[in-house]
């Protein structure tokens, strides 16, 4: 039982990093098509048929060119810091269940049970990546950038904790495997009234969901630094940011380290507030291993879905200033989160069966 446990673990981790890597590098190839759409352009379209080749030529340019580390760095984090960047995005993705079942083996790498606290506490360490090469890089323009993301992600980690309470309010349960069953039985946290649509406290309850969900996903914009909150990179402030000294693979890994993050908060948020891999009408993969396959590949189209989202976004709002962004997450989102935590909680008192 103990082999066949460590197999079946080694199988998944080793699909699900090949997953996840071509999921960033055709997710750049995504975000160049999205943007030429929105901006009436062709986008990439000479290498290989619709130039779905791009991202293998961006990976041999990348790999090729000169690795140059200017004289005054800081050498050992300069060189550390891209591979702290990275790591966390990736790790956090252990922990959530991307299906159901697969000849009875559970679709989650790692069944915890703070499952939630774990993704919150690994993704935080990105920050570290960051200010320590801004820091590493001595050089004025990587070091503010790297102070810019940890004062943005300190603020925004608040938001983001607070709006997901309201959550294991109704579910109970810390463990996102248990979430999703929760909502397989009650409907999805966007639309709690679904299934039960007699019940009028659900239809109350889905006015504070939509706003948890709401601020949860503004907040991760802010934590992943994508548009409009990319003030550690803003090219026409900073000239790129805290990773204006680096190229080839480290600027490669900070590059990877961004997307996979973006990849990783849409998991989050796919498993949090539209039902994981469940989708209505199709059965688990206690079923067979054919609608195993179709609840993993549910939960793909949704982490797809919001990734567009996260480009469709970057490529029609304008950057905030450094104040706006500031006083957004403390003086708005801070207290919003925190007032609908109340409203849930008095709700949920009344909820027949929670």
């Amino acid at each position: 039982m103990d082999l066949f446990f460590i197999i079946t673990s080694f199988l998944k981790i080793v699909i699900l990093l090949g997953v996840i890597l071509f999921m960033v590098s055709y997710a750049v190839y995504a975000e160049r098509r999205v943007s030429a759409f929105i901006q009436d352009r062709l986008g990439p379209n000479r290498v290989g048929p619709a130039g779905l080749l791009q991202p293998l030529a961006d990976m041999f340019k990348l790999l090729l060119k000169e690795d140059f580390t200017p004289r005054a760095t800081n050498t050992f984090y300069f060189w550390l810091a891209p591979s702290l960047a990275v790591m966390p995005a990736i790790i956090t993705i252990s922990v959530i269940p991307f299906g159901s079942t697969l000849f009875g083996v559970p679709m989650v790498i790692a069944n915890i049970n703070i499952g939630i606290l774990f993704v919150f506490a690994i993704s935080s360490l990105g920050v570290y990546g960051i200010v320590l090469g801004g820091w590493a890089s001595n050089s004025k323009y990587p070091f503010l950038g790297g102070i810019r993301s940890s004062a943005q992600m300190l603020s925004y980690e608040l938001s983001l904790g607070l709006a997901v309470i309201p959550i294991f309010l109704l579910a109970g349960t810390l463990r996102l495997t248990s979430v999703v069953g929760y909502q397989i039985e009650h409907g999805w946290f966007i639309a709690p009234f679904v299934g039960d649509w007699l019940n009028p406290w659900k239809w109350l309850l889905a006015i504070p969901m939509v706003i948890s969900f709401l601020v949860f996903m503004i907040a991760l914009f802010a934590e992943t630094n994508r548009l409009p909150f990319d003030l550690p990179e803003a090219e026409q402030e900073l000239a790129g940011g805290y990773n204006t000294e680096y190229s080839s693979m480290k600027f490669a890994l900070y590059f990877l380290g961004e997307y996979a993050a973006m990849i990783a908060g849409s998991a989050v948020v796919v498993t949090l507030f539209f039902g994981g891999w469940h989708f209505p009408g199709i059965p688990d993969g206690s079923h067979g291993w054919f609608f195993g396959l179709i609840n993993i590949a549910v939960f793909f189209a949704k982490v797809a879905v919001v990734i567009f989202f996260f480009m469709w976004v970057r490529w029609t709002l304008p950057r905030f200033r450094w104040d706006q962004l500031m006083r957004l997450g403390w003086l708005f989102f801070f207290e919003i989160a925190l007032v609908n935590i109340f409203i849930v909680a008095a709700i949920t008192a009344y909820l027949p069966d929670k």
